[in-house]
């Protein structure tokens, strides 16, 4: 009964479009920031930070990349993870190479560099679609991989091919704790968030949910596939490529191109896809279920083995974690395509209409 509308009369366009329109969703989400915020750094440990929290802020940035290229332009994409590389490396050499350049910047002129690249690999997708696509963006795969581990520019000339960083600071501000790497985290990703959640609810936001529908269709009433399919492989890719940077310096600190391999890439589309095609929500719940899935398969598993007396071997726990993966990605594709997201939708229009059903 607590969860109505009722009362809340919207005098102005403005109140009636806001991203949150009704008053509990606005207290809720305060609620759940200030949580995030200031309750999260006292309560959490080391542990929690780095296997946890700081992977999952990251690893939601570049879903959310990667959902505005497939979830709202409906853009196949297979080489997320070589435009998280390209973020990471430009990110690295743009920070090592000049003399004071900030942190911040450098980060988000690597996700500008990844933009451009992802443009270029982007420039298929006007003339082809579908598993076609799926390849080209493969390809962009593949060349960076062999472009980060055989052009030794790209890592200062490493003898062995790993890169690292150290000396991170903000306007002053050094970041050297885990919970500081949380809070940067966690501030990017929510100015992210919201930047995403009112770009696609703009008239580029509508053009590429037009593209995604029906591309004939919208280029029929006068939008433009060039125009709108590039942007949203430029976004995509910015988001990407800031994520990809954060993940390097922040998360993993020293790296290789091994970290941003193939398997990046399909565990970023098994996100978006349990999570939610579409759905800005649902690329956090399906960064949350990858991160934590694993964790407590690893916790669980060999407890309840012990339980009923059979020892449960490392190597099977892998392979539970990737057949579980898979069930739920054809359970969500059969049962609920729109992911963890749109069971969320509906919770909250049952909780709407309860206890009056219709």
């Amino acid at each position: 009964m607590l969860y109505r509308e009722n009362g809340q009369f919207k005098t102005s366009y403005t109140s009636d479009l806001q991203v949150f329109p009704i008053a509990q969703d606005r207290i809720g989400i305060a609620l759940l920031l200030a949580f995030a915020v200031f309750a999260v750094p006292l309560l959490a440990d080391e542990y929690m930070f780095r296997a946890i929290l700081i992977p999952f802020l990251i690893l939601a940035l570049a879903a959310l990349g990667l959902n505005i290229l497939v979830g709202y332009c409906g853009q196949i994409s297979l080489g997320t993870g070589a435009f998280m590389a390209v973020g990471a490396y430009a990110a690295y050499n743009l920070f090592v190479r000049i003399d004071g350049m900030p942190m911040l910047l450098a980060i988000l002129l690597g996700g500008a560099f990844s933009a451009a690249v992802g443009v270029l690999f982007g420039i298929p997708s006007l003339r082809i679609k579908g598993l076609y696509l799926a390849v080209a963006t493969l390809a962009a795969q593949f060349f960076c991989d062999w472009a980060f581990l055989r052009i030794k520019w790209f890592t200062n000339d490493s003898a062995s091919g790993s890169v690292s960083v150290s000396g991170l600071s903000l306007l002053g501000w050094k970041i050297d704790t885990p919970h500081e790497k949380y809070l940067l985290c966690l501030g990017i990703a929510i100015v992210f968030a919201m930047l995403a959640k009112n770009l696609v609810r703009s008239h580029i936001g509508r053009e590429w949910m037009a593209i995604r529908d029906m591309d004939v269709a919208a280029a029929v009433i006068g939008i433009r596939p060039v125009y709108a399919k590039l942007t949203a492989f430029a976004v995509s890719s910015f988001i990407v490529g800031v994520a990809g940077a954060l993940w390097g310096f922040v998360h993993l600190g020293a790296w290789e191109p091994a970290a941003f391999s193939i398997d990046r890439s399909f565990q970023l589309l098994f996100m978006i896809i349990i999570g939610g095609l579409g759905s800005i929500m649902g690329s956090f719940f399906g960064a949350a279920f990858i991160v934590v899935l694993p964790i407590f398969l690893n916790q669980a598993l060999p407890a309840l083995g012990a339980l009923v007396g059979v020892t449960i071997s490392t190597a099977a726990v892998a392979h539970t974690e990737f057949m579980i993966f898979g069930a739920l990605i054809v359970f969500f594709l059969i049962v609920e395509p729109h992911g963890l997201a749109r069971l969320w939708s509906i919770g909250k229009e049952k909780l709407r209409l309860w206890p009056f059903p219709h």
